[in-house]
């Protein structure tokens, strides 16, 4: 028998017609039932383009209010949202859209001559979308938890990236699994500075539906910003990286939060003890939490009761989530494995990347920690060679694959350094098979990987560290950093 519930934003629309659902800097307020009609109305217009139940559909958009009109518009007509990311260049989101069997892709204004460019067969904006006429179609009235909703890429550390699917069982599960961690309460307001394209911002935007909790939606992380809003909006909880906690902190100084905000949660990396100690002094409250795209946010996070006490740890699984250390290797250190009604049911159209994987329901997430006495986890390392910079996930693979096609360089190897603002930056170290200059090679990345995936710096070097099975040795690469 297949679960399925009434439509999360029809029964939340009829629960709380007039709440706001979505809050904007400019004081534009949408409540439930204003989003519920505009959702439905953006699923019938897009049926003039041929979108039905199963069609994939792309969203290439900042974050705003027609972005979540029209992942909501999907819901209500059974399609599945394949989100991209804004900063990646035309080669890389060719390579999504492809994979996940893209047909039409939905666009914000601003970013519509990019996607105009892309390989899919139907581009149109929001706007767009909005002009044209409604046509008589049936419309979703309930959810089935099996079915698949989104799908997110990140990257392979083959260097090829892989779509997570997320069903709406998994958005569900994670929902739940975060309230019954950090409660639920009358007057709660999340903030979302982080890019809805991502895993924590789409999951939020959900949340808000299944809670009846507005949001307080921005464009993009902007330090004064977001420390107006968490002084002067009434927000209580906000998702954050590292790098935006250090910048809240110093903007902060020697002033303190209302007493409204009782969770700034963190993920995108463990972060420096300093920092945690910091926002201690402060009395800022920061949760540390682990979670991964796979999951479909957070999985571990630390509870408020213990908060203090547990300095650095990521907390104990959500309830409907279990945990396990396998591996290894070093003491009390090994992989990581994660399973729960939130993990993904695997990768989309990657058979060989699901047996890896995925076991038994398990995930072998690939990422390093231990769990103390007491079941609380703490991460050592993310997937070894991941570098996290910003809250961004980069993997050295995917940079080497796409300095490799230069034909003057006749290998590369990439590591992260570590750095102040961003927590790591890459770097990279290339063996040259002819003459080239550092312009040149950064010439070519410019069209080829985004920004923030491009090496802060360049070394030149005879030979790359590699191993009996002339395998790279990424870690010595970061001794010749530290030499």
């Amino acid at each position: 028998m297949t679960d399925t519930i009434p439509h999360w934003l029809s029964k939340q629309a009829d629960l709380s017609p007039s709440h706001p659902a979505i809050e904007l800097d400019d004081g534009t307020i949408v409540t439930f039932s204003e989003l519920k009609e505009s959702s439905q109305r953006f699923a019938r217009k897009l049926t003039h383009l041929g979108v039905e139940k199963g069609s994939h559909v792309g969203i290439l958009s900042t974050n705003q209010i027609p972005m979540l009109i029209a992942i909501h518009a999907l819901s209500y007509l059974g399609a599945v949202g394949v989100l991209l990311n804004t900063r990646l260049t035309n080669e890389e989101l060719n390579y999504q859209l492809k994979d996940a069997n893209v047909s039409f892709l939905l666009t914000s204004v601003l970013l519509k001559e990019q996607a105009s460019m892309l390989d899919v067969e139907i581009t149109q904006s929001f706007f767009d979308i909005e002009a044209l006429p409604e046509k008589e179609t049936p419309l979703e009235t309930e959810i089935n938890l099996e079915a698949v909703f989104t799908i997110i890429y990140t990257s392979g550390t083959t260097g090829f990236p892989k779509g997570v699917v997320h069903t709406y069982g998994n958005h569900w599960w994670s929902a739940v699994g975060s309230a019954l961690n950090l409660g639920l309460q009358k007057h709660d307001k999340w903030l979302i500075p982080l890019p809805i394209f991502h895993v924590s911002g789409l999951s939020t935007s959900i949340k808000s539906v299944i809670y009846g909790m507005p949001i307080y939606l921005l464009e993009k992380f902007d330090t004064k910003t977001v420390h107006n809003a968490l002084m002067e909006k009434q927000i209580t909880i906000v998702s954050v990286v590292t790098m935006m906690v250090q910048r809240l902190l110093d903007e902060l100084s020697k002033a303190s939060y209302p007493k409204e905000l009782r969770c700034l949660l963190l993920g995108g990396g463990p972060a420096p003890k300093a920092l945690l100690e910091r926002a201690k002094e402060k009395n800022v409250p920061v949760f540390q939490s682990y979670g991964m795209t796979e999951t479909a946010s957070q999985i571990v996070t630390l509870s408020p009761m213990d908060a203090l006490e547990k300095l650095g740890s990521a907390g104990k699984p959500l309830f409907p989530a279990r945990l396990k250390i396998e591996n290894q290797a070093d003491a009390q250190v090994g992989e990581i494995f994660v399973k729960g009604p939130m993990v993904t049911t695997g990768y989309y159209n990657n058979k060989s990347a699901n047996e890896k994987s995925i076991q038994e329901g398990w995930l072998a997430t690939g990422d390093l920690g231990y769990l103390d006495e007491e079941g609380y986890l703490y991460v050592v390392d993310r997937r070894n060679d991941l570098i996290i910079s910003g809250g961004e996930n980069i993997y050295p693979s995917e940079i080497e694959g796409v300095l490799s096609g230069m034909k003057q360089i006749k290998e590369a190897g990439v590591t992260g350094r570590k750095d102040e603002t961003w927590g790591q930056v890459p770097v990279a170290f290339i063996v040259k098979g002819m003459e080239v200059s550092m312009e040149e090679i950064k010439a070519y990345l410019q069209t080829r990987l985004a920004k923030y995936k491009q090496p802060k710096e360049f070394y030149f070097v005879k030979e790359l560290p590699r191993n009996a099975a002339n395998k790279l040795v990424r870690n010595r690469l970061i001794q010749e950093l530290n030499k």
